[in-house]
């Protein structure tokens, strides 16, 4: 067997498929926790290693090449394949100790989290909580985060997923603009009109 092959920098391979997930290298920062410039430098530095181009530059995004396309196939393979172990040693030991990050909407972490957490570390001293205030939807395949409380259903047939109770929200208009709701009947129809909520922060290259 020959094992001569160029040694395999898994850093670099999780910078590639982060900017291959997120579009760009900033987005891909924010995602794996660290700066623009390192992301660019592990991607530029697996391009040398492997001897081919893996981006090529479309307005302010990045788009993978047939090249590119072709690696980032096999590291997301690999990704799962590590995921596996990780979730596989995870459930050797029953203690409850440890770091977990669980993230929630910025909306829920500042109302319902604290008194949530506080009970949570009260039963479990040693798990080390880590909350994460965030109104994207993030990949806990990948890790970003252990454990999501979302507003919609994951779509990720892999997960774990268990319904929480219904909350009551309430939208409010301005008396100026209370005319144009004159005709509403449904939910479907306050779809032709413009609101004001949180939004996901834009990506940028």
């Amino acid at each position: 067997m020959d094992d001569t092959g160029p040694e395999f920098d898994w850093n670099r391979a999780r910078a590639l498929l982060a900017t291959a997930e997120h579009g760009s290298l900033s987005a891909a920062a924010r995602a794996l926790g660290t700066t623009q410039p390192t992301v660019g430098r592990q991607i530029s530095a697996l391009e040398d290693e492997l001897g081919v181009i893996l981006f090529e530059r479309v307005g302010r995004g990045l788009v993978l090449t047939p090249s590119g396309e072709r690696i980032v196939a096999e590291v997301r393979a690999m990704g799962e394949a590590a995921l596996r172990i990780s979730l596989a040693a995870t459930g050797v030991s029953d203690a409850i100790k440890g770091r977990v990050k669980l993230t929630a909407s910025d909306l829920f972490c500042a109302t319902l989290m604290p008194p949530i957490v506080r009970a949570l570390n009260a039963r479990a001293p040693s798990l080390d909580i880590e909350v994460v205030s965030s109104n994207n939807l993030s990949d806990l395949l990948r890790r970003e985060a252990d454990i999501a409380i979302r507003h919609a259903e994951p779509q990720e047939g892999k997960l774990i997923a268990r319904r929480l109770e219904d909350r009551l929200a309430r939208l409010y208009v301005t008396r100026g603009r209370l005319p144009e709701f004159s005709d509403t009947r449904s939910p479907e129809d306050l779809r032709a009109h413009p609101f004001l909520g949180f939004t996901e922060r834009p990506a940028d290259s």
